[in-house]
Order: structure tokens, then C-alpha cells, then sequence
């Protein structure tokens, strides 16, 4: 993974945020879009961002999706 995709994925204040939420635990897109005040079209972009750097990892059930932080992606930031 390219770290200047990562730093950009990270530079955004509501993704900081969003990751912020996610370190207590799995939350639904639809609880970060309400707890941010944000349309859901404009959550999915971001969790599509941060998926896409290995930040968050997802999970379907049923007519939802959950998402939890990826320790790992974001430690590898660090590195």
C-alpha cells in the first residue's frame, strides 16, 4: 500500500472522526451517518476511502453493514 494514499486518506477531518468512533468498537453506517449528521451517500464515500487503505474492514448481515477498525492498516501508517 502506498503510504501517500494512507496520509490522504487520513487527512480528512470526518474520516479521522469516523476512525475516532470506530476504536470503541463496530458501528453501523448508518449510526456514523446519523452520529455525524452526514447523508449517507457522503459516509459510504468515506468508509469507501478508508476500506480502500485498509483502515476499516466491513461486515454484512442481513440489510446491514458494520464497520471495525483495521488495527493492523492503521499501524502500518505508523511503520
Amino acid at each position: 500500500m502506498n503510504y501517500c494514499e494512507k496520509f490522504k486518506a487520513l487527512s480528512d477531518p470526518i474520516r479521522l472522526d469516523i476512525l475516532n468512533e470506530l476504536k470503541n468498537g463496530e458501528l453501523s453506517a448508518g449510526y456514523i451517518a446519523s452520529k455525524f449528521s452526514l447523508p449517507n451517500s457522503k459516509v459510504s464515500y468515506h468508509l469507501s476511502v478508508l476500506k480502500k487503505v485498509d483502515m476499516v474492514t466491513e461486515r454484512k448481515y442481513k440489510n446491514y453493514i458494520f464497520y471495525n477498525l483495521n488495527l493492523r492498516g492503521v499501524n502500518e501508517t505508523s511503520s
